[in-house]
């Protein structure tokens, strides 16, 4: 059994976030059917559609066939979720919108992705990673040595939307148990850059500032050492970093260097002396936390990923042996599979679609948020356990923060701390005393879920493992994340996201060939994580709906390192390479890359021959064709990209922007993270939203991470304090007030 089967899905998306979002589904065993235009999907050329679509049944369909559209209608009526990319407003011309779909079928999970949002002057534009980066301000955070903005090698944000996108449609379909209705999902590209990048940040405050390349503090960045090879230093929390001070005898040479010593120059000194594979045993063995900058060619076929089944291959009649990334999250009643690469749908695939659903749904419940009544223990500390249960709670979950008396060590990093901590309650328990543990299994026997990020064995040692919380409450389900997965001989090891940057070659990638590598400064693995946590929990809730029991979930940052790369380790014998990067990487080539004008910046992505000649009449530039025979790639900081730079640098941004909107040229202004929060299409299409936080005042939120049509989503509250609804919570769960004063009278449970 599997955790989404008998689930039919219909997918007329293109590109990477809707087709990856039925992937997901399809992978826990949903009928995916995928639509596709007579031309094909507009990637499929790329290695990465193969995973993206795999599992699923492909039918050709011209929507501007009233034939085919009728067709279309047809697989959607018999449907349980359909899933569009489409600009505002074309649905609504081919008739393929949620109101129109669901009056038909009222049972159907309508899911919209599109690439930006819902309004403004940007939300035609194709989808495009670096033009919603841009769009977005992400481009500017990234750590870099030149005030410029940073191309993103991976597209992280279109990650983030395929994942939000899964969760939301697990949501809307564990809803759909209660009340027998569909309802329409949208989850845009702006919403995927909210769960990737966020922000949170105070009003006042400088939005989203760049840091270094290379990391921002001694206790974590890249060094490089006497091989010229680099590790990551990942010493984030003081106990950590001290063993590194005794591990690398830095004491005394601090004290030899006197008190303005930079620690960060003393360490690179250091380094520098010996060969990576010395330090890192040294490390090790004093266990400190660092990792290797490697390659990500050989990051599928590393321990990591071979001990979690993470390697796949598959043999494709054309291509001969294609190489992909496993299913990134186990469910261990109702695990997911990968059944195969996309096949043509036959007869017995369209079958499946030959019974419409039932018109009339079962008794329906009243509109709420569609996680609303599911009970969240949050063990979760820093990022990815936090997150993922701030996630639970955007989507209507009763998420309550556990922390003992020292809280989670992340609450120093205020506005962060914020954003991963949204919508819960704080409850301040001890787990290591006898009593305290009695208390939390007393709170799990009517708890749904429990999540936590423990480095492996600690859930055994604190007696809160899954066996212990199944034996008090069947129906629990407990989600674990740990670095490197449950099997292997690393399982055991601490893990931070840069990490997991550098063993995967996420670095390296984003650095280039030869060149330093890079530290992003988007937590990548963690908030992947986190999403992919999200996702797993919701479609456990799903399984359960029908078994009646909970089950263990796990997954790990290692996994997602994967997934979030997978359409560069999708690969097979002749493939084409994927990008890379360079320092302060500006874009791809002289087409589609990041340019200064007069006044700001703008993402250019001409990717055809007609974007191309019509930007050489917009420029009045002379003729390419004779100077740039290959013109779509032509180098990014060649000839040609020279030779744009000077056309357009003293034009104000705006007025270029218009001028190449009118001739058909995909473009769009980069902004910071200030402009980013005062752009009005941001906060029409509901980004943004303004809370007041009791500690650091006035602050600038991302809203939401997917809007649903019966009950909304976002956050009741922004995080809780260390403990600050104990007494609430502990009511809420059915303690007497008797056991809660003995409780406190022990000090066993607190409010900060």
């Amino acid at each position: 059994m599997t955790a989404f089967a008998g689930v039919r899905v219909v997918d007329v998306s293109q590109g990477l976030a809707g087709p990856m979002a039925t992937m997901m589904l399809a992978d826990f065993g949903a009928e995916v059917i995928k639509v596709e235009p007579p031309g094909g999907d507009r990637i499929a050329a790329r290695p990465g559609y193969l995973t993206w679509n795999r599992g699923k049944s492909r039918t050709v369909l011209d929507l501007s066939s009233d034939a085919d559209l009728a067709s279309v209608a047809d697989l959607v009526a018999a449907a349980d979720v359909a899933v569009f990319d489409h600009a505002p407003g074309h649905l609504e011309s081919l008739g393929l919108d949620a109101a129109t779909l669901t009056a038909r079928n009222p049972r159907l999970i309508h899911l919209w992705v599109p690439p930006y949002g819902v309004s403004g002057p940007w939300s035609h534009l194709p989808e495009h990673h670096a033009m919603l980066a841009g769009l977005t301000g992400t481009a500017f955070r990234q750590g870099s040595y030149a005030h410029q903005p940073i191309w993103h090698i991976m597209p992280m944000l279109h990650h983030g939307q395929a994942v939000m996108a899964a969760a939301a449609v697990g949501a809307a379909l564990k809803d759909r148990h209660r009340t027998g209705l569909g309802q329409a999902v949208r989850v845009s590209g702006a919403h995927g850059n909210a769960e990737v990048a966020g922000p949170v940040g105070l009003l006042d405050a400088p939005g989203m500032m760049q840091g270094h390349p290379l990391g921002g503090s001694a206790s974590y960045r890249l060094y490089q050492c006497a091989d010229g090879e680099w590790l990551f230093l990942a010493t984030l929390f003081p106990h950590f970093f001290e063993r590194a001070v005794d591990a690398l005898r830095l004491r005394e040479r601090m004290m030899t260097a006197g008190p303005t010593v930079d620690p960060g120059r003393l360490i690179e000194r250091v380094f520098a002396e010996r060969p990576r594979a010395h330090w890192l045993k040294l490390l090790a063995d004093h266990d400190v936390p660092a990792a290797p900058v490697s390659r990500r060619a050989d990051w599928l076929r590393s321990g990591p990923m071979t001990d979690n089944g993470m390697r796949l291959t598959f043999d494709h009649p054309d291509l001969g042996t294609v190489e992909m990334p496993g299913v990134p999250i186990k469910l261990a009643e109702t695990p997911g599979a990968v059944r195969g690469l996309m096949r043509e749908a036959g007869p017995e695939d369209l079958k499946v679609f030959a019974t419409p659903r039932p018109a009339t749904p079962s008794p329906g419940g009243d509109a709420r948020q569609p996680l609303a009544g599911v009970k969240v223990l949050d063990l979760g500390t820093v990022i990815a356990g936090a997150y993922a249960s701030a996630i639970l709670a955007c989507f209507g979950a009763d998420v309550v923060k556990v922390e003992s008396a020292e809280g989670d060590p992340f609450r120093p990093f205020g506005p962060g701390f914020t954003n991963h901590n949204r919508g819960k309650r704080g409850l301040g328990l001890n787990l290591k005393d006898p009593e305290g543990r009695a208390a939390f299994l007393d709170m799990a026997r009517t708890a749904d879920v429990v999540v936590d990020n423990y480095r492996l064995g600690v859930r055994s040692r604190l007696g809160i493992d899954y066996a212990t919380l199944r034996a008090v409450n069947p129906r629990i389900i407990s989600a674990s994340i740990n670095a490197y997965g449950s099997t292997g001989a690393e399982a055991h090891l601490p893990g931070f996201d840069p990490l997991l940057q550098a063993r995967s070659g996420m670095m390296a990638a984003q650095g280039g060939p030869g060149e330093e590598p890079v530290f992003h400064s988007v937590a990548i693995n963690d908030v992947a994580t986190a999403a992919v946590t999200a996702f797993g929990v919701i479609a456990a809730l799903n399984a359960r709906e029908r078994t009646g029991l909970g089950q263990n979930v796990e997954t790990c940052l290692a996994a997602q390192s994967a997934l979030f790369q997978s359409g560069a380790l999708t690969t097979w014998p002749g493939a084409p390479p994927p990008p890379e990067g360079e320092r302060d990487c500006i874009g791809l080539t002289a087409l589609e890359r990041y340019y200064p004008c007069a006044d700001g910046w703008i993402t250019l992505a001409a990717s055809t021959t007609t974007h191309a000649e019509a930007l050489e009449r917009v420029l009045g530039a002379e003729e390419w064709a004779d100077r740039y025979p290959d013109v779509l790639n032509q180098p990014r900081r060649g000839d040609l990209a020279y030779e744009i730079t000077e056309l357009i640098c003293e034009r104000p941004r705006d007025a270029l922007l218009a001028v190449l909107a009118e001739a058909g040229i995909p473009a769009a202004p980069v902004l910071d993270g200030d402009e980013a929060r005062g752009e009005e299409w941001l906060w029409e299409s509901g980004f943004f939203e303004l809370r007041r936080h009791p500690l650091w005042g006035d602050m600038v939120a991302s809203r939401t991470f997917a809007e649903f049509s019966r009950g909304g989503s976002g956050f009741e509250r922004l995080d809780p304090g260390l403990g600050e609804h104990t007494v609430e919570v502990l009511r809420d769960y059915g303690f007497p007030i008797e056991r809660v004063r003995k409780l406190a009278e022990a000090r066993l449970i607190f409010r900060g």
